[in-house]
């Protein structure tokens, strides 16, 4: 054996090796793993499709989507939108029952409809953790969301204390100047003839980023408008991620799509940062400025950082980005959804719409609600609840299992997936009764404890200490927007009006929300 045979050989031995190592690794990926999971879960009489290499279910589940999207839905179809929003689920659980699954590629997602399971899944959350299926979740926000463990509870402890109600109630005004511009352009429209048609959709929209500009930059809140315009359209990118397979690296390829989703990362990344360093400055200069999110934030995160002595105990400026990002996804969307399907829900029941006003002028009269009496408006917040229930923000709470576990009777591996389908839960008859798909909100008159008997079956912010820190904000805001569009109008669906629910993160009205405004 001469030199050059010593040298080469030993290379093309390791080299080999490599290709081989990482041949096994996309087999056992795209194969071997999926069957062995397979083959487990029937085992335990969880129930199927067979897996189909590499995509799995989801090209069926994308085709329904949009055969479902194509065409409205009927009104009288008694809000039954599960088959609209998700209808491969649907398919699959009429098929194969509650204990069943789907392929999302080469992984499994389970359904848990059992109440005391869906309890487990949320109580430890150390273990079921939230999901990063696509990587491209993370562009439009890598907050509290996305984190586990120490990192979740270090971002938990920092943001807290700008969700406290104290604080939620000095923002108050917010809310009130905020709704009152967006009532006064409805004035101007309907003041001529008394009624007149408005597609409300694009106004609360407009209406819930403006609160959450001004309650997270304060002055700078008009800065805020222009990064809610690229959320909203991150927002949709993500969306059609989410619903289609992901290939491992194709982020990273020159692609259209991928181009432009890079660009609004840059950008809003570039107007946070630049939000933030004018309010690190001012308050070098001795400004205070802690009466909003991102002041109350830095101010926190400046505490810790003393108290402990490092900087690694708070959160480097990239993180402070991220939450402000957050806030935008959590604060906009959920709360002018909620607030969407409310108007949507009272013009189609003019009985609780008159409810409803008739116990907001006994209480405010024409007058500014306050903080105190909102809390204890009891008609009003159960029409909301009603609203979580019958048209969630999140039509489904996806989790992992970060370990070999049992849950139930269930041994499941690490990385499979679950799936606490927030909309079948919310109608689902055996728990709400044969009415659960009807508007209904007397049936939370007691609260929603004695709605749900005690099942952890009522999810529009999830639960257990993961729950949303936002939904005080979110129910305070709601209640105030409400409570002045009913002191100063009332409401019918427009002939216009297509009822079509359709999912962009959130559950969204696909062809807006036309209503005839009535001026009182």
């Amino acid at each position: 054996m001469n030199h050059v045979q010593v040298i080469v050989m030993p290379s093309c031995i390791a080299i080999i090796t490599v290709l081989l190592v990482c041949l096994w690794r996309v087999l056992n990926w795209v194969w071997f793993r999926p069957k062995k999971w397979e083959k487990l879960l029937t085992q335990q009489g969880m129930k199927g499709n067979s897996y189909r290499i590499l995509y799995g279910d989801t090209k069926e589940l994308s085709m329904m989507i949009k055969q479902v999207t194509s065409k409205p839905m009927s009104l009288s179809d008694d809000n039954n939108i599960a088959p609209r929003l998700m209808p491969f689920f649907v398919k699959t659980i009429k098929k194969y029952g509650k204990k069943s699954f789907v392929w999302l590629g080469p992984r499994p997602l389970l359904f848990i409809m059992d109440p005391e399971l869906i309890k487990e899944v949320f109580t430890k959350h150390y273990i079921y953790q939230k999901p990063l299926t696509n990587p491209l979740i993370k562009l439009l926000a890598d907050g509290i969301t996305t984190k586990e463990q120490d990192k979740w509870a270090k971002h938990r402890k920092i943001i807290k204390p700008a969700f406290q109600v104290e604080k939620i109630k000095n923002m108050l005004p917010v809310f009130y100047l905020c709704c009152t511009e967006m009532l006064s352009k409805w004035e101007d429209i309907v003041s001529v003839e008394g009624s007149h048609e408005i597609d409300v959709w694009p106004h609360l929209q407009q209406l819930t980023s403006d609160v959450i500009s001004r309650t997270a930059f304060g002055s700078s809140y008009e800065e805020g408008r222009r990064i809610f315009e690229l959320q909203k359209e991150q927002a949709r990118h993500v969306t059609e991620a989410i619903f289609s397979f992901y290939i491992p690296g194709w982020r990273f390829l020159p692609t259209k799509k991928n181009r432009r989703m890079k660009e609004i990362e840059e950008e809003v990344q570039a107007s946070v940062r630049g939000i933030i360093d004018k309010r690190l400055k001012g308050t070098q200069r001795g400004e205070t400025n802690n009466d909003d999110l991102l002041g109350i934030l830095l101010e926190s995160n400046s505490k810790e950082i003393e108290q402990h002595g490092h900087k690694d105990f708070g959160l480097s400026i990239k993180e402070v980005i991220e939450e402000c990002k957050l806030f935008y996804v959590g604060g906009q969307d959920t709360t002018s959804v909620l607030l969407v399907w409310t108007l949507i829900l009272l013009s189609s029941h003019q009985d609780w719409q008159a409810r409803a006003r008739e116990e907001v002028l006994q209480v405010f009269g024409s007058q500014k609600p306050d903080f105190d009496v909102l809390n204890h408006l009891k008609v009003v917040t159960m029409i909301l609840y009603e609203s979580l229930r019958l048209y969630p923000p999140f039509m489904t709470i996806t989790r992992r299992a970060n370990e070999d576990t049992v849950l139930g009777d269930l041994s499941l591996p690490a990385g499979v997936l679950l799936s606490l389908p927030a909309v079948l839960l919310h109608h689902d008859e055996e728990i709400w009764g044969e009415d659960a798909k009807k508007f209904k909100p007397g049936r939370f008159k007691d609260g929603v404890n004695s709605a749900t008997k005690g099942q952890f079956t009522f999810l529009p912010f999830g639960y257990g200490p993961r729950i949303c820190m936002g939904q005080n904000f979110a129910m305070l805001e709601a209640k105030m927007a409400l409570s002045m569009i009913l002191q100063r109008f009332s409401f019918e669906l427009s002939p216009c009006y297509a009822h079509a629910p359709y999912s962009i993160i959130t559950t969204q009205p696909q062809y807006g929300a036309p209503l005839i405004l009535h001026k009182l």
